[in-house]
């Protein structure tokens, strides 16, 4: 199944303005393990074709341009194609409409397969099969995400900015999707049915899981609410009850400002976030 989630014009927008960049220490990560990789099989080149799937409005994608002969996006979602493809400066990123069950891509020619936030919508069996078939011997796939324990600070605010936070969280539980709940447990049952290498032998030499990557960042009030106006199910509460949904943001971005005795929505607050990783190897 396909999940259709994220194709609004104004919720591309809003992703393409305040989605977090995946932090360079995931990326560095990702790369010196394929490296790796296709070095101790004494293959060629790895960094010819990155393959991003769920890629939004291409932030992975464009952190990833640099290193690859060749980047490409892959995304369900026109209108957040149309965002990706409206920042210049990657002439080495095409965007293309399509899933992560039938990827547009020969047997054997990508070198990087990676979703960043995106795996836990995807079919699972056909996902993998998919990634089986398009990797070259020894390339890699690589899925990342944020915990969901993300912390905010201020000042002498302590903790309370953060618990402003896991209030606006609570009130749409009845909209989470079971896939948010997926990617909350750090892609677990995807990591497990990873069907290469054999896990019973060689599964801990040839793929792994780093969790708990800290990245600290400055961002404003104004941008960590259009995060979390970004949320699927804040996007779910909006379509079923749009007076209560615009309510409970603006009451929240009063709360923000409010705790932190300023009036200014560009006051900047820290966020903490924790990253995951499930990085795996397809066998030469």
């Amino acid at each position: 199944m396909t999940y259709r989630l994220f194709e609004e014009k104004h919720h591309a927008s809003i992703y393409q303005r305040y989605r977090f960049v995946p932090p360079e220490e995931i990326r560095d990560i990702i790369l010196h393990y394929l490296e790796r990789k296709v070095s101790q099989a004494k293959k060629g080149q790895p960094h010819v074709l990155a393959v991003d799937l769920g890629c939004g409005t291409g932030q992975n994608s464009r952190l990833l341009a640099p290193h690859f002969q060749e980047v490409v996006g892959i995304d369900i979602s026109e209108c957040q194609l149309e965002e990706a493809r409206a920042v210049a400066g990657f002439n080495n990123i095409t965007y293309r409409k399509g899933t992560a069950e039938e990827l547009p891509f020969p047997d054997g020619s990508v070198d990087l397969l990676t979703a960043a936030s995106a795996a836990h919508w995807f079919d699972q069996q056909r996902f993998l099969l998919e990634a089986g078939r398009v990797l070259k011997p020894c390339g890699c796939l690589a899925l990342l995400g944020f915990a969901d324990n993300i912390r905010l600070h201020y000042g002498s605010c302590g903790d309370r900015l953060t618990d402003i936070y896991d209030e606006f969280k609570k009130v749409l539980l009845p909209y989470t999707s079971t896939q948010v709940a997926v990617a909350n447990t750090k892609l677990q049952d995807l990591y497990a049915a990873i069907p290469f290498p054999d896990k019973e032998s060689v599964w801990v030499s040839t793929s792994f899981r780093i969790e708990c990557i800290p990245l600290k960042q400055q961002i404003s009030v104004r941008n960590i609410v259009g995060f979390i106006e970004s949320f699927s199910m804040y996007q779910a509460f909006q379509r079923a009850e749009p007076d209560a949904a615009t309510a409970l943001l603006q009451r929240t971005h009063d709360r923000f400002l409010k705790e932190m005795g300023v009036t200014s929505p560009d006051t900047l607050m820290e966020v903490t976030l924790e990253y995951f990783c499930v990085l795996a190897s397809k066998p030469e």
